[in-house]
């Protein structure tokens, strides 16, 4: 097969390259999946360059990539929730980095794998996975959101936290507050959402809005967590993805994890148009990937960025 692939770490011009690789093997409990597309996410060039090196086991040639939406095209022994033909999504992180999405075949855990539906496009089926299940284990598990939480949402218009705004209304939260870049504060309030701007003065800001404090904060940025700490009310919760750096919250740290019911949830929320997918860039053809993810890597925010890896 074809993939976008390293054999070291280091910048994305000098180590990434296209080139042949041995298809993927498709074992028990495994799908084998061509890939229509596949989303950029910002752990994807950290991983390149050795950011998750003390982390997790890294076995080369890597080929890049979490996110995946495409078309089953085998199945493995004792693989009855699948079957050949399917249009599936997945976050398709094992537990070794090595062989990603940004190939033409990727092979992924049925446990990870959640059906598409008819009504998203293979762009928005890929841009979910991570984004979505980060903020749904969030949100969700971590913090249990409920009806009449006043909920605050660092980086809201980020990929995790457009994701995570949206839904915190979704799952009944009285008001929900983002902070955000004076750029994205319309896109937010289309979702439902009070926006404020990041900088000195923001929990005075957020005050105004919740005088009593907010009942939940989720961080999706990280070097917040004493203004964070500023609003929470008595008995607040508090969950973060990004302040590794606090040792006294060791707890409230997420990492999310392949979950494919919770995936087919987000994704039957996104086919009945109740949970927006937006995509600010699409790059045609795994030529693209460097391109890809230099654009995703400079940050201008406005949705996600996703390869188109083959069409239908």
């Amino acid at each position: 097969m074809r993939a976008a692939f390293y054999d070291s770490y280091g910048d994305i011009d000098d180590v990434l390259r296209v080139g042949e690789l041995p298809d993927p093997r498709v074992g028990p409990g495994e799908a084998l999946i061509e890939v229509r597309a596949a989303a950029i996410n910002p752990v994807d060039w950290k991983v390149i360059a050795g950011g998750l090196d003390a982390l997790m086991e890294v076995r080369f040639p890597v080929v890049p990539g979490w996110d995946v939406a495409g078309v089953v095209r085998a199945v493995g022994p004792d693989t009855p929730e699948v079957a050949v033909g399917d249009h599936v999504l997945a976050y398709a992180r094992k537990d070794w980095v090595q062989a990603g999405t940004f190939a033409e075949f990727v092979s992924v855990p049925v446990r990870a794998i959640a059906r598409k539906p008819a009504e998203m496009s293979w762009e928005e089926a890929a841009a979910l996975p991570l984004a979505g299940q980060t903020a749904a284990r969030t949100l969700r598990e971590r913090l249990a959101v409920a009806d009449g939480d006043i909920v605050l949402v660092h980086n809201a218009a980020g990929g995790v936290g457009r994701m995570g705004v949206q839904l915190a209304r979704i799952l009944g939260a009285r008001t929900v507050i983002g902070t955000a870049s004076q750029r994205h504060h319309d896109r937010l309030r289309e979702f439902g959402v009070t926006p404020v701007v990041y900088g000195d003065g923001l929990a005075d800001r957020v005050r105004e809005i919740a005088p009593e404090g907010v009942d939940v904060v989720a961080d999706f940025v990280g070097g917040v967590y004493d203004a964070s700490q500023a609003v929470l009310a008595e008995e607040g919760r508090y969950a973060s993805i990004a302040e590794h750096d606090v040792p006294r919250i060791e707890d409230a740290i997420v990492w999310v994890r392949p979950d494919g019911a919770q995936l087919q949830w987000l994704a039957d929320l996104a086919g009945e148009g109740r949970l927006q997918i937006d995509i600010v860039r699409v790059f045609d053809g795994l030529e693209e990937a460097g391109a890809a993810l230099r654009a995703n890597q400079e940050g201008h925010g406005g949705g996600k960025v996703v390869l188109r890896v083959s069409e239908d």
